[in-house]
């Protein structure tokens, strides 16, 4: 018999899912626990299943000779905001939040990257839709977070089918007005993001359109807050904490089951929902350099959204970048891993 997932069920880790992408939902954090000694601190932004949890899961949180305060958001907007105004030195999101962050002018710089596929960031169809392909989606009613990666990736992938954004209904939701839409039958479809969409595959409650692998770019970042890489002794805790964080994510990939098992408890997801993302999405992504390229790809996202007329003017989006913890990263345009899919 099919599994069918309530929207209920799929609402668990709302906050994680968010955070992961970005839209403009309600702003929230709550102040986690400090891990570490010394007398250097650095205030790390987070999503609930996020960096600590790799970190604490790979064993990375050891020895540290600097202290991390965690403070946990409910979506990547808010988070951005307080690297802004100076209350948390740096934190990690999806590919769009800086770049409206950028056309808010804040005070950010984008410091690490890591590049995945984009399979798991898709337009989902209910599984009795008469869509069969992207094309036609013209004159259809797409749910969609503004802001968020599936906003870009609807746009763009719509481009690639020979449509513009005009050319559907878009309402803009939130995942859970969103969800609740969708699985309703009141839309259409759902431009959305991984693990989203693992679960509503999971959940036999819909299939996949088309999806972003070779239309997005599929970045994600580490931003940080000016300030404190003008500080020495942070900016050092800084290197330290990126050079963790990709490691951890090089344990994530040999040890997949584990951390979709930590993941699982960590957000509430069902864990077969957990391993699919992270077999689809999470352990392709390989750390990178933050180059030119990716600071054009990241422009033409900008680009974008300032012809929609949702960025109030034109960004440079390499003035919101800083390359000194490249290292010997490879170029942003390595290739992501395999993903296994499910």
């Amino acid at each position: 018999m099919r599994r069918r997932l309530t929207p209920a069920a799929l609402l668990l880790p709302l906050a994680l899912l968010l955070t992961a992408c970005g839209g403009n939902s309600s702003a929230g954090t709550s102040d986690g626990g400090t891990d570490g000694r010394g007398p250097v601190t650095i205030s790390v932004g987070d999503q609930k299943g996020g960096s600590e949890a790799i970190l604490r899961a790979a064993g990375e949180l050891e020895d540290l000779d600097y202290r991390i305060k965690w403070s946990t958001f409910t979506s990547g907007p808010p988070l951005l905001e307080a690297v802004n105004a100076g209350a948390v030195d740096i934190g990690g999101v999806g590919n769009t939040p800086p770049v409206f962050a950028a056309g808010a002018g804040s005070k950010i710089k984008v410091v690490a990257a890591w590049h995945g596929t984009s399979k798991g960031d898709t337009v989902l169809v209910p599984d009795d839709s008469p869509l069969k392909r992207p094309e036609q989606l013209k004159g259809r009613s797409v749910a969609v977070a503004q802001g968020s990666s599936a906003h870009f990736q609807l746009v763009a992938s719509l481009k690639k089918a020979g449509l513009k954004l005009r050319d559907v209904d878009v309402k803009y939701l939130q995942p859970a007005d969103a969800l609740a839409a969708f699985t309703a039958g009141k839309v259409d479809a759902w431009a959305v993001w991984d693990p989203y969409t693992s679960q509503i595959l999971k959940g036999g409650q819909g299939r996949v359109l088309t999806d972003g692998d070779g239309v997005t770019n599929g970045h994600t970042f580490q931003v940080a807050a000016p300030a404190a890489l003008k500080d020495a002794r942070k900016a050092a805790a800084v290197e330290d904490y990126l050079e963790r964080l990709r490691r951890a994510y090089t344990w994530v990939h040999d040890h997949e089951e584990e951390w979709a098992k930590v993941w699982a408890k960590e957000t509430g997801l069902p864990e077969d929902v957990a391993l699919a993302a992270v077999k689809r999405t999470y352990t392709t992504r390989v750390a990178v350099a933050v180059d030119e390229p990716l600071i054009a790809s990241e422009q033409e996202i900008a680009d974008t959204f300032t012809a929609l007329k949702l960025i109030p003017g034109e960004v440079d989006f390499a003035a919101f970048t800083d390359t000194r913890f490249n290292g010997d990263l490879p170029p942003s345009t390595t290739a992501a891993r395999p993903s296994e899919g499910s």
